[in-house]
């Protein structure tokens, strides 16, 4: 049992990975977060009031409940974009850098 403590003892000690030079990386995927955020909380709120009053209510003289039901609906179907755009940005985000990486071959 000696030999096994000494043997953990000398194995070398590993450092954490240096992530300095992904700095400018980092904020970008911020900024990208922030900006979705923003208009994840923004866009479907102010669809679903502008489709209610100027689009159902206003154009199509829908009444007050159907316009409801009608605007929620655009505002479900605007919070899918956005999410659909985010995962595409999210997704192709640094792909350029690993294409050049990968043509050294």
């Amino acid at each position: 049992m000696d030999n096994y403590g000494k043997s953990a003892l000398a194995a070398p000690i590993q450092m954490a990975p240096d992530f300095r030079g992904n700095e400018s990386s980092l904020v970008s995927a911020l900024k990208t977060l922030l900006f979705f955020t923003i208009l994840m909380v923004t866009l479907p709120i102010g669809l679903y009031f502008a489709s209610k009053a100027y689009i159902f209510e206003g154009f199509l003289q829908m009444s007050n409940t159907d316009s409801y039901f009608y605007a929620a609906i655009v505002a479900v179907l605007a919070v899918h974009v956005v999410l659909a755009l985010f995962v595409y940005v999210a997704w192709n985000e640094g792909s350029p850098q690993k294409r050049k990486e990968g043509k050294h071959d």
